[in-house]
């Protein structure tokens, strides 16, 4: 594993979610919902969809390529690289 350090904070590479959360898929709803201690967190497609890779074998990059090539979107790198800073800052992955 690689530690990425950036000015506003690390994460390790590839990141994972952070125990005791897990990610629920809410067919009723269509939507990911971040199953965390003091209540669920309802994600949008963006957020589930990377929150989905966060299994600790997908490197960034990786997470990268399989959403440009899932969302048909290129140079969406800073995009998720924020995500994963905020979730970070948020404690929900390392």
């Amino acid at each position: 594993m690689t530690a990425i350090h950036t000015t506003e904070a690390p994460f390790v590479d590839p990141p994972r979610l952070v125990a005791p959360l897990r990610l629920r898929w809410e067919a009723a709803e269509e939507s990911y919902v971040l199953v965390h201690p003091d209540g669920p967190i309802r994600l949008n497609a963006s957020a589930g969809a990377i929150l989905a890779r966060c299994d600790g074998t997908l490197p960034e990059h990786i997470i990268v390529a399989q959403l440009e090539e899932q969302f048909d979107a290129r140079d969406i790198a800073d995009e998720v690289r924020g995500f994963l800073l905020t979730a970070h800052d948020e404690g929900w992955i390392v």
